[in-house]
């Protein structure tokens, strides 16, 4: 089936809203939710005209619907995309619905085609701001011809592991002779003896960092609280883990105890109270109150830290919180000793100041191996050693990727989230290098029952990975006797995995699939040859990656000495659009979107995700999109990434959604500013897409609000005749803006206004 310019799907295809979706009759061997689709293919040919992503009846609330079911297992229900920790990873049932919408004619019937076989064999997609990797992916498994660029070298790399042709048997092979090889030798390190002779596993080391009182110079144990493990869900689960102050013996108390006695001394204690409150501690021997990190900073080196419990496996399977002894702590000093006769055991490089890493530098923490202890860096350079024998190209660099990716959950950053989770809450989940107090070690080989180490990674990210490339599925929530339930349909997509083209010229004699690292504001691509542009564009005065990336970037220079793309000692660039100026932002955007109008096609399509919670990220791009002759034609509020991620639990009023918007080279019919029609159509379509929201049940905060009507806004401001004025109105609206925000917020807006 070919989709012109009308689709005439009949009815018995149709799919309705997720809420009302009926059972498919068809059943997967997988289970009873999960179907595989015998459907004809449907083949989408970009024709002129308007297309479907520009309809205001775009199903975004439906959609929204399905990327919420995927946002919660992402890992599982996108997993190459998840191969590698990268920031802000966007959603594929978003990038998939944005990928057919702008490649399908307008009037087509986005739903539908969300669960058909659409393929788009003719067109070409570019994704400048390529990350790791959503666009690609979603492009590929329509058929289409995917070109990716990023200007930082650790997303480049892991988005060519993740989308290359893999031997599955080679990588099984690969990772039994590592295992052979070197597994015993790091295991070694992670056992402890119990009473009773017996040996076992240790999952998980529990540190605590110490600092010298400048009063009395005892040292101090930053505890916040003397309870250091409990479950996640505590109302459920009560018990947690306590540490006494007295004798270190560990204990059972209730979560929300504030009286506990020490089973090993006897000593009475408020379990809820450590030395550390804030920015400040208390010395328990002299009473002395300090701040921790103007102490910390006068002694130029990083804080010391002490072992005092362990997490084992016990031979009955069960797993018990113990205190650490004498054993555990001569086993350390083995590793340190064996560290110091291994040559070149790892990367020693400076830590750049910036505005992720100075809380790090803050706690003198000055070189990136300083972030691990001992033996953590014995046991990864054993690793990293084993890897760099690796043969063949592909393989090693698969390998140091899923080394790479080990990392975030193996340094002394990473601490514990508890029972009933995966138990290593990893170095980045504040999104800038936060001193952990209480860090947690983790076994780095791993056990069966572990989180976060390498042999665990290698089933969970690179298994889960080359199965879904080789069968990949969409979610397809539904309700099934009043109860929700996420299914899967298969046979919907192409396989994943191809030969990765090193430049255009190879990429235009036929390839699928090109991928380069570099600044997006120079390509080698000709002059309007790509049919769609969709990506995610960074913020400006928000995560800065390549500061954070510069933590996998050594370790994986570490390895692949002499690797084309690992010959700096950092990702930072000149040239990269994240910045915390917004004049820099501005100008940098302009540039790339000038080079992506420089590349598209005439009746091409721009399409990017895009939030912000400050009028001047909203006027960045305005500014940027006006420069480089594009107009805004759409824009769809869409859910966003996970709800539970850390910087959102924090924020006062998060931001869940993320708008879709559709750009085109801009016409020469441009418009005059007229502030009564302005404000009538902005509040005419942002009151529209906020109904249809809660119509679906959708929770919508005062900053999802926001970020509706200064999409509309902005959408409308694009296609006028003057940017400054375009611009002074965005400036001087702030008020109005946030006058309907509140009305279109408790649902009370005047349509008579």
């Amino acid at each position: 089936m070919v989709v012109g310019p009308i689709v005439p799907f009949p009815m018995s295809t149709r799919i309705s809203s997720p809420k009302t979706w009926p059972e498919r009759d068809l059943v997967h061997k997988l289970g009873p939710t999960d179907s595989d689709t015998t459907a004809a293919i449907v083949d989408i040919v970009p024709v002129a005209g308007l297309r479907a992503l520009e309809d205001d009846s775009f199903p975004f609330e439906a959609l929204s619907e399905i990327a919420e079911a995927e946002s919660w297992r992402k890992e599982i229900n996108r997993p190459p995309y998840h191969i590698h920790k990268w920031w802000a990873q966007r959603l594929g049932t978003v990038f998939r619905a944005i990928v057919i919408g702008a490649l399908a004619p307008s009037g087509a019937n986005i739903l539908d085609l969300f669960y058909r076989p659409v393929r788009a064999k003719d067109a070409v997609v570019f994704d400048p701001f390529m990350g790791s990797g959503t666009t690609i992916g979603e492009v590929c498994k329509i058929g289409a011809r995917a070109i990716g660029r990023d200007i930082n070298p650790v997303a480049h790399f892991l988005a060519r592991n993740a989308f290359a042709s893999h031997d599955k048997n080679a990588i099984l092979a690969t990772y039994s002779s590592i295992e052979k090889d070197v597994a015993d030798q790091i295991r070694r390190y992670y056992r402890s003896t119990l009473p009773d002779g017996g040996s076992v596993d240790v999952l998980y080391y529990f540190w605590v960092k110490t600092i010298r009182c400048p009063s009395c110079d005892s040292s101090v144990d930053l505890f916040s609280s003397r309870i250091f493990a409990r479950h996640a869900y505590p109302k459920k689960f009560s018990a947690a883990q306590s540490i006494c102050p007295i004798c270190d013996g560990i204990n059972v108390v209730p979560n929300d105890s504030h009286d506990a006695r020490c089973d090993a001394c006897g000593a009475i204690y408020n379990p809820q109270i450590g030395s550390a409150k804030g920015q400040k501690a208390t010395c328990p021997s002299c009473s002395h109150v300090f701040p921790i990190a103007k102490t910390i900073r006068s002694t130029s080196i990083p804080p010391e830290h002490r072992m005092y419990a362990k997490l084992v496996i016990m031979p009955d399977g069960s797993k018990a919180y113990l205190a650490a002894d004498s054993e555990d702590r001569a086993l350390y000093d083995v590793a340190l000793s064996h560290l110091s006769k291994v040559q070149n055991a790892y990367p020693i490089v400076r830590i750049e100041p910036g505005n992720n890493t100075d809380q790090a530098l803050g706690y003198n923490y000055l070189h990136w191996h300083e972030m691990f202890n001992g033996r953590q860096l014995l046991c990864l350079s054993m690793l990293a050693n084993r890897i760099r024998q690796i043969q063949d190209v592909q393989l090693r660099e698969l390998f140091a990727c899923l080394f790479s990716g080990t990392l975030e959950f193996n340094n002394l950053f990473a601490s514990f989230k508890g029972e009933g989770t995966g138990a290593v809450r990893h170095m980045f989940a504040h999104h800038i290098l936060k001193p952990e107090r209480m860090p947690l070690e983790a076994n780095l080989w791993g056990t069966p029952r572990s989180s976060g180490a390498f042999s665990t990674l290698f089933r969970r990210r690179i298994l889960r990975a080359l199965e879904y490339s080789d069968n990949p599925f969409e979610i397809h929530p539904s309700k099934f006797n009043g109860t929700k339930r996420n299914g899967k349909i298969f046979g919907l997509s192409e396989k994943i995995g191809f030969s990765i083209a090193e430049d255009y010229a190879a990429f235009r004699d036929g390839g699928r699939l090109y991928l380069s690292c570099g600044d997006s504001a120079r390509t080698d691509l000709p002059d309007a040859e790509i049919d769609v542009v969709i990506t995610d564009p960074p913020f400006f005065d928000n995560v800065h990656y390549s500061q954070l990336a510069d933590f996998f970037f050594v370790w994986q220079q570490h390895i692949l000495e002499g690797h084309a793309l690992h010959v700096a000692s950092t990702t930072r660039s000149e040239c990269e659009v994240q910045h915390a100026k917004v004049d820099t932002f501005t100008e940098r955007l302009i540039a790339v979107w000038s080079e992506v109008h420089r590349v598209l096609r005439d009746d091409g399509i721009l399409a990017f995700t895009y939030h912000h919670s400050r009028p001047e990220g909203w006027s960045a791009v305005l500014a940027a999109l006006w420069t480089a002759n594009f107009e805004i034609t759409a824009a769809h509020p869409i859910k966003s990434e996970l709800s539970v991620a850390m910087p959102k639990q924090q924020a006062k009023e998060p931001i869940n959604l993320d708008v879709v918007v559709v750009c085109r080279k801009k016409s020469s019919d441009e418009m005059q500013i007229d502030g009564a029609e302005l404000w009538k159509y902005v509040q005419t379509v942002a009151t529209s897409q906020v109904r249809r929201l809660r119509k679906a049940d959708r929770q919508l905060s005062l900053s999802d609000v926001r970020v509706i009507v200064m999409a509309q806004l902005i959408r409308q401001l694009s296609v006028f005749d003057d940017m400054r004025k375009a611009l002074l109105v965005l400036e001087t609206s702030i008020n109005r803006i946030e006058e309907l925000v509140s009305e279109l917020l408790s649902d009370r807006v005047d349509s008579r206004r």
